[in-house]
């Protein structure tokens, strides 16, 4: 179906992310473009008696070669209507149209298709007043007492002792993992002279419990299975053998909890003071999550209750992009791409299924607070976005290849584009 946008140009659509423009210059529009072409090419040209690029343009046209004239007329007259029929249709094009000339006679005659992939229309759900409530925070005196405990065993005194281990005690030990069935290693699964707080719950469920009545110099196999809700995939539920050795075992000797510790651990000069700095950064810390989880709640609903067509491209590329970016954490982190997909129990396909769905998510969650942020006319000043690149520039004085970063356009304008989402989500948190 053909939809009539100016004189020029129709619109043609292929499907709802791809469409045809059938764009027609006038005589005017290529007269205008062959004088931007000659006064483009003509810098170039010395003509006697003049400088360069100062003759008169008919003196100019006849210097210049009548097939780059006309080439240059001719870019210059197919881009300025394609982004014209861009406009009159306000698509949001996501790459580089392909061009098929269809008719040009230099100078008086011009008809060209341009066939490009667009962002679909974008139908924004309920964004205000969707009845998400924000959970209250209250810290408690024995979440106080726990940090405080925790401090105390960093500054305890440690002494060495023959006896058997008990809860409490610090035991170094060495460990290796391995499958219970096949008894190879574990990746991951071992250490040397790790020093383990029995009690502190750091390992799986029963391996400190597996050490209580130690002695220094003991071996210990403890069987084991990883919980169902392990962090890393492949070891999800997985029996596994620990082979251990107790090669100390140290009891601590906690510090007073006084004033002392008080201005031991940092400049307080009572434990009252200590005890509320405490709760004061614990209470800090959970009002983080919860706005966290709040905002999360409330884009994800927004998202969810919208709708808009994504450009196959646009999923492919963004595909391509988690793909590369979990590929640099995996070995960033000394894995290999296949080590990293065992520990997400995942296998090639099964990683480019999660991509893909990922990259949608993306994708859509982007375009959705685009529109909202359209809808109610958000944008980000001058003011704003230099007061945060320039307490970048501060924070990173030093550093001189994060300013590098900092100066480059591209991050610059990624920047603001994040600046973008946050006063956007700001926005429909204000309004729920």
């Amino acid at each position: 179906m053909l939809n009539l946008i100016t004189m020029q140009a129709n619109l043609e659509k292929i499907n709802s992310t791809k469409v045809k423009l059938n764009v027609e210059a006038n005589q005017a529009e290529l007269t205008q473009a062959k004088d931007q072409a000659i006064k483009k090419l003509g810098v170039n040209v010395r003509l006697p008696g003049f400088r360069a690029g100062k003759a008169p343009a008919s003196m100019l046209e006849k210097a210049i070669d009548p097939n780059t004239l006309g080439q240059e007329t001719l870019e210059i007259i197919v881009n300025k209507l394609y982004l014209d029929a861009v406009m009159a249709n306000q698509l949001r094009p996501i790459n580089t149209p392909e061009i098929t000339i269809k008719t040009f006679v230099p100078y008086s005659e011009l008809t060209f298709d341009a066939e490009v992939d667009i962002v679909g229309d974008v139908v924004l759900g309920k964004y205000k007043k969707l009845g998400i409530v924000k959970k209250p925070v209250t810290v408690t005196q024995t979440e106080v007492n726990d940090v405080l405990k925790r401090m105390q065993k960093q500054l305890a005194t440690k002494n060495e002792v023959k006896r058997a281990a008990k809860n409490e005690d610090e035991v170094v030990i060495d460990f290796d993992g391995f499958d219970a069935k096949t008894n190879d290693p574990i990746n991951g699964a071992s250490g040397k002279d790790y020093p383990l707080i029995l009690g502190s719950n750091s390992f799986i469920p029963g391996f400190e419990e597996g050490l209580l009545g130690s002695k220094a110099n003991e071996e210990k196999e403890i069987k084991l299975t990883f919980p169902a809700d392990y962090g890393v995939a492949s070891l999800k539920s997985k029996k596994v053998i620990f082979k251990t050795k107790v090669k100390s075992v140290n009891e601590l000797v906690l510090p007073k909890l006084d004033d002392v510790f008080a201005k031991l651990v940092g400049p307080f000069n009572t434990v009252e003071e200590l005890k509320k700095d405490i709760k004061d950064e614990l209470t800090k810390t959970k009002n983080d999550q919860v706005l966290s989880d709040f905002q999360n709640a409330i884009v994800e609903k927004v998202v969810n209750s919208s709708s808009v067509d994504i450009p196959e491209r646009l999923a492919e590329e963004e595909t391509a992009r988690i793909e590369t970016e979990q590929r640099q954490n995996a070995a960033y982190n000394g894995l290999t791409w296949n080590e990293y997909l065992e520990n997400q129990g995942l296998n090639e396909e099964s990683f480019k299924s999660l991509a893909q769905e990922q990259a949608k998510v993306r994708i859509k969650t982007g375009l959705i607070l685009g529109e909202v942020a359209s809808s109610e006319n958000i944008s980000i000043n001058n003011e704003e976005y230099n007061s945060k690149i320039n307490a970048l520039k501060k924070q990173y004085a030093s550093d001189q290849k994060m300013q590098e970063e900092l100066n480059n356009p591209k991050n610059q304008q990624d920047l603001k584009n994040r600046l973008m989402v946050e006063k956007t989500v700001e926005y429909l948190v204000s309004q729920n």
